[in-house]
């Protein structure tokens, strides 16, 4: 992500901030410039702020008039929770500011994002569900991503990635992960030649979904999975695979861009260590050279790992890419580059 700064005093903020720290401005973000808008509490300078900006739950700007007062990223939201309890308002308020940087990214790629409550066919839009019976899952359908509240909780969150036996799952991951469906319909499967070639990489995504799940969850994975796969639950289905892949790819561009905006440059103390060294000096939305952000991502990934060790948390990224992933990668990379030229 980029880094944002106060206008008016040019302080950094987080893209999650509402308020400048320094100058005591208030800010919003304002996506179809990505940049924050700083104003002061009191006045009419102050622009049009989402309805949810009031919930604390969103920082962002009104763009389109027909949204009936909610920014972009808001608009896209089907069901919320009941408000009236705390603990419901707290998670919530989670899984929008992973929903928001979500958004971010999407239209970084210039991807169209059309409500479902418009477009009912082509649309997106989610659904933030208690869960009320065991049927409600997270998950996709025709463009309804539903997540349940439960996933903002960080307990529940450890006690399912240790059930599941996952390195890795996060709020975000969540949203990338379900988004990729939705692009697999959209980006996909209404072209036959690029269907072609998704299941040349992929598989066949018309072997049975519901006996690839159960076989999964009755056998586990082959054991060979790390030949083919980005993760366990990747070789489920091919369907799977691409929404797996394409949410490992958003989090590197993602990272990339982060490391981008900060300068960072990787050169360890030691001899013959020129695979370990990079230096990111393009944006990789702009720069959209592959081979060059995977290259830079592999170091990048590996000194952040060894600094959260150093503070003894897990590591941020704890994969690693095979051919046939990177192979896979390429394609989504492919694919999303259309959307920018």
């Amino acid at each position: 992500m980029k880094i944002f700064r106060c206008d008016n005093c040019q302080q950094p903020l987080f893209f999650e901030n509402r308020s400048c720290y320094s100058c005591g401005n208030l800010v919003a973000y304002h996506d179809l410039h990505q940049r924050m808008v700083s104003f002061p509490e009191t006045g009419s300078e102050a622009p049009v702020l989402c309805k949810n900006y009031e919930h604390k739950a969103c920082n962002w700007i009104v763009t389109d008039a027909q949204a009936n007062g909610f920014c972009n990223a808001c608009a896209l939201n089907r069901t919320i929770p009941n408000l009236g309890d705390t603990e419901n308002s707290e998670k919530w308020r989670r899984l929008e500011a992973a929903k928001h940087r979500l958004i971010y990214q999407l239209q970084r790629f210039q991807l169209p994002l059309q409500s479902k409550m418009q477009y009912e066919d082509t649309g997106l839009c989610f659904d933030f569900l208690v869960r009320g019976n065991s049927s409600i899952m997270t998950g996709h359908a025709s463009g309804v991503i539903t997540i349940l509240l439960a996933e903002a909780d960080s307990v529940h969150l450890e006690r399912v990635r240790k059930q599941l036996l996952e390195p890795y799952r996060t709020l975000i991951g969540h949203f990338r992960h379900e988004v990729g469906h939705y692009f697999w319909e959209r980006l996909v499967w209404q072209d036959s030649d690029i269907l072609e070639s998704y299941r040349n990489l992929f598989g066949d995504e018309q072997a049975n979904y519901q006996d690839s799940l159960n076989g999964y969850y009755q056998h586990g994975a082959t054991k060979n999975w790390r030949e083919k796969f980005i993760s366990k639950y990747a070789s489920v289905h091919p369907w799977e695979d691409w929404a797996e892949t394409w949410a490992h790819y958003l989090h590197i561009v993602d990272t990339v861009e982060t490391a981008y905006n900060f300068g960072i440059g990787i050169e360890p103390v030691l001899e013959n260590a020129d695979h370990m060294k990079t230096h990111i000096v393009s944006d990789p939305y702009i720069n959209r050279d592959f081979d060059q952000l995977i290259e830079s991502s592999a170091p990048l990934f590996f000194a952040v790992n060894s600094i959260n060790r150093s503070m003894g948390i897990k590591d941020v990224y704890p994969f690693v890419h095979n051919i046939e992933v990177i192979q896979k990668m390429k394609f989504i990379h492919e694919l999303l580059s259309k959307s920018l030229a």
